[in-house]
């Protein structure tokens, strides 16, 4: 194959272009041909040498290493732009593609606020001093509602947390344009929390249906047509999702002995959370679900597993008064139920492109977001307390 490389003043075939050396070239040439567009041939600020082409004064190896130049037609500015962005230095070769050097969107949550990017965040992407006041600050309501005052009281703030979960659920929906009926979820949730504490499981699964049924015949009566439908699925998916697997708690609590066997169920999930953020801080190395959730490892999950079954053992010993082995069931399955839970709800938010569900409880973002591993481990732990210590009514 024939040789066109041009040769110097000796007669020697000039050393090839490089690859930026070409780029500099094009993108003369790009200016050259955009700024004589309308004004004729564009000229060179050192002497009237038309744009792109060699200069007398340079030297006889200069020439042939900066490559004839072809007279070009005008270039459209997309062009112009890409020519000088490959004079950057780097190849345009080995450039990442644009989808992977655009700067992703800023997270956001469900009512629409941005979080400030100029905040800094510790490493596990949260403010823990604010997290721990906000948790110790519930953890006391809970423990007063249970043991302090009546346990209506609990209730009430099982109804409260249902309701905001319910309400922070059909804002995030709402970015999809599906719109929750709110009233006939916010009252089937009374009655289901109420019938599952007075009348058992019975009562919790004809709540549940009856629930879901009003809710999708009000949307459907509000208007037909797919959206209908739509909204209307989702309000049963609302119902079995938030209050049916609240009513689980009540459950628990209309045992004599409920306010200690929702205090061990609570103090399984906190345990799930702190063993699994202080093991996946310190030891953290395996992603477990890199696309659903990317902050979770499986040596968090083994920290989980450890704090979590330890305060089993140790409630199960005390005040529930059952074998040690049990307080290790309830706590690798309580760890296993949670986890799922907050699994679902991240998957949950991704599909909806959204980062958390609220911002009501500062450093853990919604009510919902704090919740979703407790709602997946309510009858987890309903189940188990009920096999080994019965029903205790």
């Amino acid at each position: 194959m024939a040789d066109h490389r041009p040769a110097d003043a000796s007669g020697q075939t000039a050393a090839p272009m490089t690859r930026r050396e070409r780029r500099e070239a094009e993108r003369r040439a790009a200016r050259a041909a955009a700024g004589g567009a309308g004004t004729g041939p564009a000229t060179s600020a050192t002497g009237g040498t038309p744009a792109g082409a060699v200069s007398p004064a340079a030297s006889p190896a200069e020439a042939p290493r900066r490559g004839p130049v072809e007279p070009t037609q005008p270039v459209p500015t997309a062009a112009l732009a890409a020519a000088d962005a490959g004079a950057s230095g780097a190849a345009a070769d080995d450039a990442p593609p644009a989808e992977e050097t655009a700067s992703e969107p800023a997270p956001r949550v469900a009512d629409g606020h941005v979080p400030d990017p100029t905040v800094p965040l510790p490493p596990g992407g949260r403010n823990v001093p604010v997290a721990i006041a906000v948790g110790l600050g519930l953890g006391l309501a809970v423990v007063a509602s249970l043991f302090f005052w009546r346990k209506e009281a609990f209730l009430g703030i099982v109804v409260l947390a249902c309701g905001i979960g319910l309400w922070e659920l059909s804002r995030a929906v709402g970015v999809r344009d599906i719109r929750l009926p709110l009233l006939p979820l916010l009252v089937g949730t009374v009655g289901m929390v109420i019938s599952a504490y007075t009348a058992g499981v019975e009562a919790l699964l004809v709540a549940c249906v009856l629930t879901a049924g009003g809710a999708f015949v009000w949307r459907v009566l509000d208007g037909g047509g797919i959206p209908a439908l739509r909204d209307a699925t989702a309000a049963v998916f609302a119902t079995g999702y938030v209050p049916f697997l609240a009513g689980f708690v009540a459950l628990m609590l209309a045992a004599d002995d409920g306010p200690w066997r929702v205090l061990a169920f609570i103090a399984i999930c906190v345990s799930n959370d702190v063993g699994g953020y202080a093991a996946g801080v310190m030891f953290g190395r395996t992603r477990m679900a890199p696309i659903v959730s990317p902050k979770k490892s499986w040596e968090g999950l083994i920290g989980s597993f450890v704090l979590a079954s330890a305060v089993g053992v140790g409630l199960m010993l005390g005040p529930l008064g059952g074998p040690w082995w049990a307080g290790l069931a309830l706590g690798a399955a309580g760890v296993l139920a949670a986890t799922l839970g907050d699994l679902a709800e991240s998957l949950l938010k991704r599909d909806l492109g959204v980062k958390d569900m609220g911002t009501l409880l500062p450093g853990h973002g919604g009510v919902l977001d704090r919740v979703d591993s407790v709602l997946f481990a309510a009858p987890v732990a309903f189940l188990l307390l009920h096999l080994v210590l019965g029903s205790g009514r």
